[in-house]
């Protein structure tokens, strides 16, 4: 095990797979010490797992991050935290924005953005205290370019915004804010679909140089780097993880379904 994030206490929310679960066990491979937070309580709990499995230490706490309560709940188990990761989302309901209902917009705006609200609202006061802490937002190349998904991309739009007046408003507090932007990102839940290989999944890998997806240990290594003391002067940035996919020029957005 590492040394990079010795005896750090770190918030993860949507730990319970995919982006969220490698993190975890990639900071606590670091020395950190992990609570997880999801709705999805049988992932979470097999995240815990995992980690304690290798000698590390994960308290899994089940709960919804658009939920005050329950974030709440999560930082009283935590205690002192040093590392607050949000990166649960929702995606379900979504895609054109006349296809999309009032319901799947308010649970995915819920999830996303509100709950980066309430966990930063928990952090940051105790943050504020010690004058050290570090935010790290998953967001999407959904919130910088015209792709898909209205309510995900006006979700991510927000967190992206809210990552940079964070970071401009407690960097002098010694706190610092930053945000990651991944491409598309092939994880156990998502690998039979993109597999299938349809023609609206064949149109979105041409858009990558590369010819081929991420992985979540892509992200995962990003953002080690950004919540560790390597990145000691890196606040309010924005790095993209998309193999390419932003760089091309005039991205074109999909438009399958008119």
């Amino acid at each position: 095990m590492g040394e990079r994030l010795a005896g750090r206490t770190t918030i993860i929310t949507g730990a319970g797979n995919g982006i969220g679960r490698e993190m975890a066990i990639r900071f606590a491979a670091e020395g950190a010490l992990i609570v997880s937070i999801d709705i999805d309580e049988t992932g979470n709990e097999r995240t815990a797992s995992l980690i304690q499995e290798q000698g590390g230490r994960c308290d899994a706490v089940p709960g919804d991050v658009s939920t005050a309560a329950d974030v709440a709940r999560a930082f009283r188990v935590a205690g002192r935290v040093d590392i607050l990761v949000n990166n649960a989302m929702a995606i379900p309901g979504d895609g054109f924005l006349h296809q999309v209902t009032e319901a799947a917009w308010d649970r995915i705006l819920d999830v996303c953005l509100k709950g980066m609200f309430l966990c930063c609202r928990e952090a940051l006061p105790a943050m504020m205290e010690r004058r050290s802490g570090v935010i790290l937002n998953i967001c999407s190349v959904n919130a910088l370019t015209g792709i898909h998904l209205a309510a995900y991309t006006a979700a991510k739009g927000g967190m992206l915004s809210l990552t940079r007046l964070l970071a401009a408003q407690y960097g002098k507090l010694g706190i610092r804010v930053n945000a990651i932007c991944p491409g598309t990102i092939v994880t156990e839940s998502t690998r039979q679909y993109h597999e299938k290989e349809s023609e609206m999944e064949a149109e979105l890998r041409a858009l990558y140089p590369a010819g081929q997806f991420g992985t979540p240990a892509d992200i995962a290594e990003c953002a080690l780097y950004l919540c560790s003391d390597q990145a000691g002067f890196v606040n309010g940035s924005v790095f993209v993880v998309d193999g390419g996919l932003s760089a091309g020029h005039l991205l074109p957005s999909l438009t399958r379904g008119f």
